[in-house]
Order: C-alpha cells, then structure tokens, then sequence
C-alpha cells in the first residue's frame, strides 16, 4: 500500500468543480491583482474567526514581518518566540530588524513554554510571538498576563492554526494580531503562497494594509515607503472555495487523530500527541515521539508510507542562530524531541484502512526490534 504524507491532488478531486470554476472567473475577468476576489476572502475568513480585519499578503512570513513593522518594532528591539517551530518565525524577527529571543517549548503540547517565558524578558522586549504548533493552541491565558504585566505586544503565529479554538475563542483573536500562512500543505492552504494578517485593531489594519501596497491608501497616492506584499486573486478565490469546507476538514482531521491514538495507545515505544483541556487542536501535523525515530521512518518508508519530520533541529541548534552562542542544554525539551519527533499522514481524504495500516507497521516495527 502506498500512503503519502500529503495528498493534495486527491483533495482537489473532492472539490473540483467548485476549484475550475472560482478559477475560471478569475481569469474570465482579468482579477488577478486585488479586487472583489480577494475583498471577498478577506471578508469571510474575518468572519469565520470573528475578527474585524484580514489583510491578505504574499505569505506568512511576510505577515509576521509587516505586522513587526508596523508595530514600531525594530532595530534594538527583542522579540520572545518558542525554540520548536519553523525558521519563519525567527526569520520574520530579525527581517523586521530586531533581536530574536528563544524559549523551550513545553514539553506535552510542543508550544512556547509559559513558565521559562518570563526570565527571557528584559528593558529591551517588545513583543512576544506564541506559535500555535501543529494546530494546538498555545497557553493563551498566561501569555496575555505575562505580556500585560511588561506591557508588551502579542502576535500570534497561526500558520499552523486554522480553524483551532482556546476556550471556544478562534485563534486569531487573543493578541493585537494573528498571521497565517495559506501554504499549499496547510489545513487551509492555497495553490502558491498566500498569507493573511488578521486584527481587531483598526489603526493597525489601515498600516498593514498600506505597507503591504506599497505604502498607498489609492493608485499613485503613496503615504510612505511600502512593499509588495499582495495575495493574488487566484489564490483568494481558490481559499474562499476551501474556507467553506474547513470545518468538515477539521472534524475529520479529529476523528482521524482518534484513529491513530487508538491503535497506538498501547505501544509503549511511541508517545502520542496531548491535547489541553479546552482547546480545539485541528492536527494540520499528528506528531508522535518514537524511540528508534529514524530507523522508524526508514522501516515506514520501505512500507510505501511516507512521514515528515517537524523538525530535525531546533532554532537555537541551528548554524542561522550560531552567533547567539547557545549550547544545545539551553534548550533540553526542544534538543531532546529534534531526535524523536515524526509526523505521520493526516489529511480528510485518509481512509481507515489506510490509517490501520500505518499503524499496523509501527506496532511492527517495534515487536521486530
């Protein structure tokens, strides 16, 4: 049986009629750049988070950038994010201009670690970017206190977070701002790259959107030096297909981290995903630690199932961050899972038989061994 890690042709078979059409009126109108396709998706992911805003950009990280930026953050800035996430985030830090400072991540949930996060505060911290990783919302009622307490921004990292909810609130809600990447592999992800900036700040939401369009409120109208940081027509009308079956998608990708958790329950060399009393996870990633990890995927692999790897060395571990002079036992959560975390397939179009045979080969790899 062959099981990949992601199969987006076959989610776009269930939906295609749907996609070939808002695709098509696209083109039959020439709306590639702005216009009422992307207003229209910008209008119906805010409301489907119960935000005020949504700016669509080019991508997440340029989201996470602009929304820094247009923060006053910058040169001589710090901004806190969690040690375990993609590079993006730190990346978005230092495009802005300012010093990235890193926090383990806590070690069931995988997202920022609250109780560390207070010592890395100093005169010089800003803001602090959460990261809701793998689809799990990050301690939201901590973070805010803590950030009331400095009186420093919080910018969520939704990237990985569509549709997840904290006390029955939407991600996306909880700090001055959210971003979200529409990467084609995400829970709602576009054909290309796209991103959004989402707030409920409306001083905030006028700068984003006009540093995103270089800096003008009409064509040549220009208040300040911008960017190009613009989501494509094609890509608003092809996620405004998609945001009407999110929360289908969701509830299977539920059902299907049930699956996993009840064939997997009893093998003892692997530990599953928790979810936190009064969160919605929406597993864009069901990542397990194993023992043996990469013996594991290797054994996987040769069984046609594919797996990933999220990720294979933290931020701090990393040549990029050499300069920051960490040791690897600054950071021992997030050291010590590089080496056991594997990301096995889930997506709404698994099926059952599928998803037993993925486990069936682990619990087979393990009574071999």
């Amino acid at each position: 049986m062959q099981i990949p890690f992601i199969d987006l042709y076959r989610q776009y078979l269930t939906i295609k009629s749907e996609i070939d059409q808002a695709i098509a009126a696209v083109i039959q109108e020439s709306a590639y750049i702005g216009g009422k396709y992307c207003q229209a998706f910008e209008k119906a992911f805010a409301e489907y988070l119960g935000v005020k805003h949504c700016i669509g950009v080019a991508n997440g990280t340029e989201a996470l950038t602009i929304s820094l930026k247009m923060l006053g953050i910058g040169p001589g800035d710090e901004v806190i994010t969690v040690a375990n996430t993609f590079i993006a985030t730190a990346e978005a830090i230092t495009n802005a201009g300012a010093s990235v400072v890193f926090v383990d991540n806590e070690p069931d949930y995988y997202t920022i670690d609250v109780k560390a996060l207070e010592s890395k505060i100093s005169t010089k911290t800003k803001a602090i970017i959460p990261v809701h990783l793998h689809g799990h919302p990050a301690n939201m009622d901590e973070i805010l206190k803590i950030a009331r307490k400095y009186n420093l921004f919080v910018i969520e990292d939704a990237a990985q977070a569509h549709g997840a909810e904290y006390h029955q609130v939407r991600i996306g809600n909880f700090g001055i701002a959210a971003t979200f990447s529409f990467y084609p592999g995400k829970n709602l992800g576009a054909y290309g790259d796209g991103g959004a900036i989402v707030t409920n700040n409306d001083e905030l939401a006028v700068k984003v959107r006009m540093y995103a369009n270089h800096g003008r409120v009409a064509k040549y109208d220009h208040q300040f030096e911008g960017v190009n940081s613009r989501l494509d027509g094609l890509q608003a009308a092809i996620l405004t297909v998609k945001l009407r079956h999110l929360e289908e998608w969701i509830a299977t990708r539920r059902q299907i981290a049930a699956l996993y958790r009840q064939h997997l329950q009893d093998v003892n060399q692997v530990v599953l995903p928790k979810e936190q009393p009064g969160v919605r996870h929406v597993y864009h990633l069901f990542v397990i630690r194993a023992q043996r990890r990469d013996e594991l995927r290797a054994f996987l692999t040769a069984k046609g199932i594919g797996t990933g790897i999220h990720y294979p060395i933290a931020l701090p571990n990393l040549q990029a961050y050499a300069y920051l002079k960490h040791k690897p036992e600054d950071f021992p959560i997030a050291t010590r899972y590089q080496a056991e975390q594997l990301s096995l397939p889930i997506y709404p179009e698994l099926s059952e038989d599928q998803i037993a045979y993925i486990c069936e080969q682990i619990r087979q790899f393990y009574r071999q061994k």
